[in-house]
């Protein structure tokens, strides 16, 4: 209320604020209490009241009966005893830069997927390559799994052993025409998302993209990887700047033939 301060939500619990200003929030010094915008509990009350209640298994079970009559494949969400369920998700894969994966490992067999077994510890020699731009990759998951968890799942199908940091997970909404990406916080469910949106994924669709939002860590780049990043950027310059001395010169060549079309006209 004193100093304005502003913080990330998921850093809240982070932050420590020293309020040595008489009055002002002496009796109300965590962080959940020094972080909103007035010392009433009024205000206190009211950002309690804007968390929603989770949904009791009867709510899930009607939303996922209603969720499955509008399916029109076999990915279906199920419901179990204890109140959690399971369904499927599509995440479409947006990666502008090149990943980082074991040389010379062959692909996962489903005998090493059922073994939980890590293909990529099994040599040191690390290469880069694309992966297929906007690539879908279907996934089974729980109620209960988190987008951290997804964007890990992710990685590991492709033996991708860059830093998860490095990745995050956005939800695409189209509405009155325009395309909206909204980045998922880490602890999010993606599958109760997909269950309130429905199995349209014009509706709602996930996309895993580079975390370009001013928070990727770069200490957890390696020095290989960052020279890599700066040839592929250079490479990209160059590109570019041929795209443009192209695109230029078909328009001066236009404009040359349109002269020397015009000289010969009369008048």
């Amino acid at each position: 209320a004193d100093c304005r301060y502003t913080c990330h939500q998921e850093c809240r619990s982070l932050i420590q604020l020293d309020c040595r200003r008489p009055g002002q929030c002496q009796s109300q010094l965590s962080p959940e209490s020094t972080l909103l915008p007035l010392c009433s509990q009024n205000v206190t009350q009211t950002v309690e009241e804007e968390k929603p209640e989770p949904p009791t298994i009867q709510e899930i079970k009607q939303k996922i009966e209603k969720y499955n009559a509008k399916v029109t494949n076999c990915l279906l969400m199920k419901l179990n005893d204890d109140g959690t369920y399971t369904g499927f998700i599509k995440v479409h894969l947006k990666l502008r830069r090149p990943v980082t994966v074991p040389a010379g490992i062959r692909p996962q067999s489903i005998y090493d997927a059922l073994k939980e077994v890590n293909l990529a510890d099994m040599t040191d020699k690390r290469t880069s390559f694309y992966l297929p731009l906007d690539a879908i990759k279907q996934l089974h998951i729980s109620s209960t799994t988190t987008v951290s968890e997804v964007i890990q799942g992710l990685l590991k199908k492709f033996m991708v052993v860059d830093n998860p940091q490095k990745f995050a997970l956005f939800k695409e909404m189209r509405k009155d025409g325009q395309v909206l990406f909204q980045k998922l916080p880490l602890t999010e469910y993606p599958l109760y998302l997909r269950l309130l949106a429905g199995p349209d994924t014009d509706v709602l669709s996930f996309v895993l993209k580079e975390n370009e939002t001013g928070e990727v860590e770069w200490d957890a780049f390696s020095i290989p990887e960052l020279q890599n990043f700066l040839m592929i950027l250079d490479k990209e310059e160059k590109d570019k700047i041929q795209q443009v001395q192209r695109k230029y010169e078909k328009f001066k060549q236009r404009l040359q033939q349109t002269l020397k079309e015009a000289r010969g006209k009369p008048g």
